[in-house]
């Protein structure tokens, strides 16, 4: 017997606290929306919402999103292909791509190194021509000449 006052239906009560629960706290809004949507699987008894969360758990075990690969860039999720050789040469094969990776972050590093490096001698070389053709300056303006004379 289900003798629950809020049914999880879409009905005007049940969208008014939804909304309510948006404009107080949005994860109030958010918790009655997802009552709405999956509060029948519940069926209104604590066994049924464990029994769902056991299965939803077994299911993502099995889908091994337990194991996040922590290297972000190369895939996300890391998932068994079922077949021992084959998962040994992918993690073979991903480790040499992850060290081949490295080399060229370091290889990049260099190169921008050798970058500011030469933007350092040119501003350099500039500042210095600037100091001499100041210098070279000054003199004009007491009768000599560019040339010093």
């Amino acid at each position: 017997m289900n003798t629950a006052i809020i049914k999880p239906q879409w009905g005007p009560l049940t969208i008014a606290l939804m909304v309510l629960g948006f404009v107080v706290w949005w994860p109030l809004g958010l918790a009655m929306l997802a009552y709405i949507l999956w509060g029948e699987m519940f069926g209104g008894s604590a066994e049924k919402a464990e029994a769902w969360a056991q299965k939803s758990k077994a299911w993502c075990r099995d889908q091994n999103f337990g194991n996040h690969n922590n290297n972000h860039r190369h895939g996300g999720w890391r998932q068994s292909s079922g077949n021992a050789a084959f998962d040994d040469y992918r993690a073979e094969q991903l480790k040499r791509l992850e060290e081949e990776r490295k080399r060229l972050d370091e290889e990049i590093h260099a190169f921008h190194e050798y970058m500011r490096n030469l933007r350092m001698a040119k501003d350099r070389e500039e500042f210095d021509r600037f100091m001499r053709d100041r210098s070279g300056n000054r003199g004009f303006g007491s009768g000599e000449g560019p040339s010093g004379h």
